[in-house]
């Protein structure tokens, strides 16, 4: 018995909702005539529907959505979490607030809070970035002792620590650990040399600390003088924000009064800190340890607000940020936090 031919119209083998999708469109054209190609060729309507239903394959899931008003699809929408401390008007950190308490605008649009936390259990990735060039080298055994107590003092077992030094260049003398012996042999091998890689040494601390989970900190101990001017201010700005470091600046003068004291290091060093949510103190008030007290105390009263954008504005990359208390009056608390993220950063949960 001879085999029949297969139709001209007769569906390939794909999915099912493909095949339907064959059978519709093959149905439509059926009346049409053949496609001439060239002389003495010619395509009938299943060679030429192939390709047709093959180009459909990659539109069929949007299809069967409008036809199928029970298939679901799940937008991939991060959430942003913002780390926040608050003060009241002499300065003194505020902590038992409530989720209620607060309000979270993005691009100056309300976002709902859909988690709220008090931040002392997180697990916290600190590092420790001492300037050791010539300006401050007659501190560098101070700035490792009161180091090295402030490591012994804050870090617990779901902590990691890690150290670099920034001179002529940035040097990685502790990757992260929770082990104290390890921070205290980074610690011991500081030494100095002359240029001051600040912003390089902002830019790797940031970098490193971006695959980390948990809170992320930064804490700088530096004279605010970059001489290396490989990275700029800017860029070391953008891979803090982009890694969602908060940094904390330990601003150690040399002399207060010197007439070659560096005002703008000192500016950048404070601006950079408030944008990204950290603090800044100076060394000259109480010395290192009363400053490393400081960083401890605010790290142990930080609130963890996260909410999943809606409302966002088109084609804006830079999403800025502000974090208030409505209920309270204008100057009855200060609220810090960063000022914005980028949104083609890849947010990690925190």
């Amino acid at each position: 018995m001879k085999a029949k031919a297969a139709s001209p119209h007769r569906a390939p083998s794909f999915p099912r909702f493909v095949r339907k999708g064959w059978e519709r469109i093959s149905a439509h054209f059926r009346g049409f005539p053949p496609f001439r190609l060239k002389a003495g060729e010619r395509m009938g309507h299943g060679e030429f529907l192939r390709p047709v239903c093959i180009a459909l394959l990659a539109l069929a899931p949007l299809a069967l959505g409008a036809q199928d008003p029970a298939a679901t699809f799940h937008v991939d929408v991060k959430l942003v979490s913002i780390f926040v401390n608050v003060t009241d008007k002499n300065g003194a950190l505020v902590g038992g607030l409530t989720r209620d308490d607060f309000a979270v605008y993005e691009d100056s649009r309300l976002q709902e809070i859909a988690v709220f936390e008090r931040q002392s259990e997180l697990p916290l990735n600190l590092t420790l970035a001492i300037d050791t060039s010539g300006s401050v080298r007659k501190d560098m055994s101070e700035e490792a002792a009161a180091a090295r107590r402030f490591a012994h003092a804050i870090l617990r077992p779901q902590d990691q620590m890690s150290v670099l030094q920034f001179a002529t260049d940035v040097r990685v003398l502790t990757p992260f650990t929770n082990k104290i012996a390890q921070v205290d042999r980074g610690l011991s091998e500081l030494h100095g040399d002359w240029a001051t890689a600040l912003y390089d040494a902002i830019c790797l601390g940031s970098e490193k600390l971006g695959g980390k989970q948990g809170r992320k900190v930064l804490v700088v101990i530096s004279d605010g003088d970059d001489t290396a001017k490989s990275s700029t201010y800017a860029q070391a700005l953008e891979a803090a924000l982009r890694n969602e470091v908060m940094i904390y600046s330990l601003i150690d003068v040399p002399i207060e009064a010197s007439a070659g004291r560096d005002l703008g290091g000192e500016h950048a060093l404070i601006t950079i800190a408030e944008q990204t949510g950290g603090k800044y103190f100076y060394v000259s008030d109480g010395g290192l340890d009363k400053a490393f007290a400081k960083v401890s105390d605010d790290l142990r009263t930080q609130y963890l607000i996260g909410y999943y954008p809606h409302h966002q504005a088109p084609g804006t990359n830079f999403h800025r940020l502000t974090v208030t208390i409505p209920r309270a009056a204008p100057d009855e608390f200060n609220v810090r936090n960063k000022t914005g993220y980028y949104a083609d950063s890849a947010l990690k949960g925190n």
